[in-house]
């Protein structure tokens, strides 16, 4: 299923591994983690994203929500846990997922990145 939000989709994260270095970006991907995650769970469920999603004004349909919990869902519990969710953000990154070669963004400030 393709989710469709209506916005266009700009990789950041070269930017921001350029910005933070490497370390500095995976505590940057672990903090949007705990934003998202249930606290008593310490996964981001179906209800952890669904309350966030609302909270950020964005109307998405439950189905919707289960696709993205299924992509990167790798252990089968239905839920993202943090490994989970850092390695399912580097494989939407399409300059992350290159490899070790120049990947040209259409954003100013992104002019190219190598890994």
């Amino acid at each position: 299923m393709e989710l469709n939000f209506g916005m266009d989709f700009e990789d950041y994260f070269p930017s921001m591994i350029a910005r933070f270095g490497a370390e500095g970006f995976i505590n940057e991907l672990c903090n949007g983690f705990r934003l998202l995650m249930d606290v008593n769970k310490g996964l981001i469920t179906f209800e952890s994203l669904k309350m966030n999603c609302s909270m950020l004004g964005l109307e998405v349909r439950d189905d919707e929500l289960v696709c993205m919990l299924m992509e990167g869902d790798l252990d089968g519990d239905g839920a993202l846990n943090q490994m989970e969710f850092c390695i399912l953000m580097f494989r939407l990154s399409p300059c992350l997922m290159d490899g070790p070669k120049i990947c040209t963004s259409t954003h100013q400030g992104v002019d190219s990145m190598s890994m």
